[in-house]
């Protein structure tokens, strides 16, 4: 039975042959990997798309940290991601300066969620200065690339309500 010690020498010193050799069997999944990639400054396609689900199970501090590396590395999605946490206070305070700026910059990086909320921030005035025609403007450039809520609203006479559920409506509505 010389199986059994060779096996337990081996799993005593396969953390220093790994320190040696690289990471024998590095995690591949898993939202420690992820978080992981993120902190070396490495976000890709399937590491961002993972904030998806830290917001959805409710983790929106790591969700934001990991969007937040993922949008300054250009993703807009996750810069729409962003906005929508800074729009309802999940992770931070609520911050509508915060989140039409997120909103801004997926925009003029040509993201068509981006143009489509930039478009919703600036006819309400959330967040941004009010410019109902700059905020037509972006929808339009929305539906232009496609964006079927983006056409929806314009075939509705740009009614925020077709958008909107009328439960929010306290939130746009202006403070005086």
């Amino acid at each position: 039975m010389l199986i059994r010690p060779v096996i337990a020498f081996l799993c005593c010193v396969s953390p220093v042959l790994a320190d040696d050799h690289g990471e024998l069997n590095p995690p591949e999944m898993g939202m420690n990997r992820v978080m992981e990639n993120i902190r070396q400054g490495k976000p890709d396609m399937v590491t961002c798309s993972a904030g998806y689900f830290m917001t959805k199970k409710g983790d929106h501090a790591m969700a934001r940290e990991l969007f937040e590396a993922c949008a300054e590395a250009g993703w807009t999605g996750t810069m729409t991601w962003m906005s929508q946490l800074d729009n309802n206070g999940l992770g931070a305070p609520e911050n509508p300066e915060a989140a039409a700026e997120w909103d801004r910059r997926a925009a003029e990086a040509g993201d068509p969620v981006g143009k489509f909320n930039y478009g919703l921030d600036l006819i309400r005035g959330r967040g941004v200065a009010k410019d109902e025609a700059a905020g037509r403007a972006m929808v339009d450039a929305a539906a232009e690339d496609g964006l079927e809520v983006a056409k929806r609203l314009q075939g509705a006479g740009y009614d925020l309500d077709e958008v909107t559920p009328d439960a929010d409506n306290w939130k746009y509505a202006p403070l005086f």
